[in-house]
């Protein structure tokens, strides 16, 4: 029985030259090995991806998203770029005050950005529990398994080798369990490789997981984005289809200079502040001095006075300067009107000037 044994060795493992393992195991390692080179890369990678912050990443990588199923977590622990803008906003927003188109416009704008905020974290805690988690599972137990499986065959073929050129030297039977353990190591490695390979649509699986919450996240963060733009939208329109009330204070203070008919004489008073404060003195005090060159209407005329200079940007529009009166003759629509000044008629709109003496209806 000793001799046949030696015989069925020896023709199994053919002369003292090391043992090889037969080219579909070596496929099926290479492709293994790619594998998990892939996984623990994506893995990195996808974690970058959702948080750029490294300390953010590292509250992210502990996560429990067990807890988080449980309802005992409401966010990853850490604030969202998103919603740390969305509080800025607010607070500036606040101090701004509700007379304020801008400052509305901020509170709008933050409230959308916290909205973010919170779609963002139910992507990182998705995406933790539905790939990350899956993914590291296979690293640490699928793969590390394989891994220790294939460092065992290596002892065991190094082994078988070591007693195969000592054939003869040692029991045959010691030489046989040298085998057996071999075939049975790259039995059990095999397996748990193709195992790995045959199932890879559950990494499929994950990658989808990974692509819903993403969608999810997205679709989300547009309908915030769409309301967010529908209401800013609307706040430019409101605003430039009535007056910009919030610089009349600055008219009525130069009107109250005066009576109308001195109101001339009031300019170079309004305007003195300026002179001593202004480094363009001389450009600043040219404007009272202009004014009164101009042409003035009877006050009892539908006229205006100009806030600000308006400088006439296409063909029939009426260009005038701080302080100028101009006579209405005509309204167009809620925002501009017609006038005359010094013997020139045309369009101007109705924010840059103060209306002293109405049209009649």
């Amino acid at each position: 029985v000793g001799r046949a044994g030696i015989k069925l060795v020896s023709e199994k493992v053919g002369g003292a030259e090391g043992t090889k393992l037969d080219d579909d195991f070596k496929e099926m390692e290479k492709k293994v090995d790619v594998t998990s080179k892939a996984v623990t890369e994506v893995l990195a990678r996808t974690i970058e991806y959702l948080q750029p912050n490294p300390a953010s990443r590292a509250k992210l990588t502990m996560l429990n998203t067990v807890s988080k199923i449980r309802g005992q977590v409401k966010n990853p622990g850490y604030p969202q770029s998103e919603g740390l803008l969305g509080e800025c906003m607010i607070r500036h927003g606040k101090e701004l005050g509700g007379e304020s188109n801008f400052g509305d416009a901020l509170l709008d704008a933050g409230e959308s950005m916290k909205r973010l905020a919170e779609v963002k974290d139910s992507l990182d805690i998705e995406v933790k529990q539905n790939f990350i988690d899956p993914l590291q599972n296979l690293c640490d137990k699928d793969l590390k398994e394989i891994q220790h499986h294939l460092k065992k065959l290596e002892g065991r073929r190094l082994d078988f080798d070591y007693k195969k050129k000592r054939q003869g030297k040692i029991p045959d039977e010691e030489l046989r369990q040298a085998m057996e353990k071999f075939e049975e190591s790259k039995e059990v490695a095999e397996t748990s490789m193709h195992h790995l390979l045959e199932t890879d649509i559950e990494q499929v699986s994950q990658l989808s997981a990974l692509v819903d919450a993403q969608l999810d996240y997205h679709r989300q963060a547009v309908q915030i984005l769409d309301e967010l733009a529908d209401k800013l939208k609307r706040r430019m329109r409101e605003a430039s289809s009535r007056p910009k009330r919030e610089y009349k204070p600055k008219p009525r203070e130069l009107l109250d200079l005066g009576e109308p008919e001195q109101s001339n004489g009031g300019f170079p008073c309004a305007a003195a502040p300026k002179i001593t404060a202004a480094s363009s003195s001389f450009r600043s005090s040219d404007k009272p001095v202009r004014t009164p060159s101009r042409s003035m209407p009877p006050l009892d005329q539908p006229s205006c006075k100009a806030l600000y200079d308006f400088e006439p940007e296409n063909d029939g529009e009426l260009g005038f300067h701080e302080g100028d009166i101009i006579t209405l003759t005509n309204q167009i629509d809620e925002n501009w009107y017609e006038g005359m000044l010094d013997g020139q008629s045309g369009f101007f709109p109705l924010s840059y000037v103060e209306v002293l003496v109405p049209l009649p209806q």
